[in-house]
């Protein structure tokens, strides 16, 4: 199975993981070219080599208007970013980064922050237009990109704005990105998105993150590290401090991986084919850097649980339900098979499939819902495809196309209610509402 495995020994930031995907491009110049030719307002991409401690890797270089968003921290200094606000909070905001090592930690506000004027080392100011939710969706959407990309590049930019949704306590729809740090972003994030689907890899997989440990200084006072939204993007997410100082995941970096990684892990067993290794700019004893690594895995196997009780005293309304609220409790899957049981009595064979860490939560329900007094339990390997779903909207309206994958094959087939839909429009037979879609999908 063709995987990438993502490294995260350094924290990870959008420019890092896409550097280290433009790596892995059989054709890198022509995939920057390719970028660059897509229009996001103001962008240009650049690729340029870098060396972190003895290690040749590869800095994407994005800049906005001519301008690069950089790192907001100076090792062991204030570095002070004066803000003219246009409406009536007339205060300064401060970042103190001890150690943020790349550049797309962009500065996303709710609606209380407003234009900036920032001044720069370089010592001239720069208009900040604000930008919406809405405004990135419509950039995004003007786009010339697959289907799939576009939708890839919106989950992870819509994540991004419910983590700050919820770090300021305020709604989506009122997060506001100043410019270069949403265009910077949405560089990041599509060219990650762009290079992926050319990857076109079967499996993802990325190590626990290191986020690094301490605090930083910014609009809001002194905040720990992570700071809150990429702390609410990692939920669920296995993380570690480390032992550097400072920001080393960024909410950027955090919703790449939280959107596209299957698992985080130790390296599996992996026939290495390319090595890509993204730099982020900042210098530590350690190669700041995001390494990813695209070969071949065997073939998706898996441990599950097999819980099974019988059962010849419930009624087929109750053990209907007894089985939706199984799936619903995150049962991979439940079935029943008639059985005879003791004394001649006709019943049922309950079977529920589900992975150990959610044994107790099935057990709970399966005792809850059934009448049974015990449960037996079988450890089984599961061999399986890898599936997505395929999403196209059409004239005909959306169309959805399951896809399987893996152990040398690939097959798909439409979502009945889809091929049904257009099959009723258009007085047609299912045969030749697949035919409709399938020319939306080739």
């Amino acid at each position: 199975m063709k995987t990438l495995y993502l490294e995260c020994n350094m924290g990870a930031a959008g420019d890092m993981l896409s550097a280290a995907l433009l790596e892995l491009h059989p054709d890198p110049e022509h995939m920057l070219q390719k970028l660059n030719m897509l229009g996001i307002p103001g962008v240009t991409y650049a690729s340029e080599p870098m060396d972190k401690c003895g290690i040749r890797g590869t800095h994407l270089r994005v800049t906005v208007n001519g301008e690069e968003e950089e790192s907001l921290d100076i090792h062991g200094h204030h570095h002070h970013h004066e803000h003219d606000e246009s409406h009536d909070h007339g205060h300064s905001h401060h970042h103190d980064h001890d150690d943020e090592h790349s550049h797309d930690h962009h500065h996303d506000h709710d609606h209380h922050d407003h234009h900036h004027d920032h001044d720069h080392d370089h010592g001239h100011g720069h208009h900040h237009v604000h930008r919406s939710l809405g405004d990135i969706e419509a950039i995004v959407s003007k786009l010339d990109l697959p289907q799939t990309v576009r939708e890839n590049i919106l989950k992870v930019y819509n994540l991004i704005a419910q983590a700050e949704s919820h770090a300021h306590n305020r709604p989506v729809e009122e997060v506001h990105f100043h410019e270069v740090g949403s265009m910077d972003a949405v560089a990041d994030i599509t060219a990650f998105c762009l290079i992926l689907s050319e990857l076109a890899p079967d499996k993802i997989l990325a190590s626990p993150v290191k986020i690094g440990f301490g605090e930083v200084r910014c609009a809001h006072g002194i905040l720990p590290v992570p700071a809150p939204a990429t702390a609410w993007i990692l939920q669920e997410v296995p993380v570690y401090a480390g032992n550097i100082r400072g920001e080393l995941c960024t909410p950027t970096g955090a919703a790449l991986l939280k959107c596209f990684a299957e698992d985080f892990c130790t390296l599996p067993q992996m026939k290495v084919q390319k090595i890509g290794l993204g730099c982020g700019k900042k210098d530590f004893p350690q190669a700041n850097c995001v390494r990813a690594l695209l070969g071949e895995t065997p073939d998706s196997k898996e441990m599950i649980l097999e819980l099974t009780c019988n059962l010849d005293d419930m009624t087929p309304e109750a053990l209907g339900f007894a089985m939706e609220e199984l799936l619903a409790a995150g049962a991979v899957d439940v079935f029943t098979v008639p059985v005879t049981m003791k004394k001649s009595r006709p019943g049922f064979l309950l079977t529920c499939m589900c992975r150990e860490s959610l044994r107790d939560e099935i057990l709970k329900t399966i005792f809850l819902h059934t009448t049974t007094l015990g449960v037996r339990e079988n450890y089984c390997n599961r061999y399986t495809l890898r599936r997505e779903i395929e999403v196209r909207e059409t004239a005909d309206g959306e169309i959805r196309r399951k896809t399987a994958s893996g152990w040398g094959i690939k097959r798909g087939k439409y979502e009945f209610e889809d091929l049904a839909r257009i099959a009723r429009d258009k007085e047609i037979s299912l045969a030749e509402a697949a035919e409709v879609a399938d020319r939306y999908f080739k």
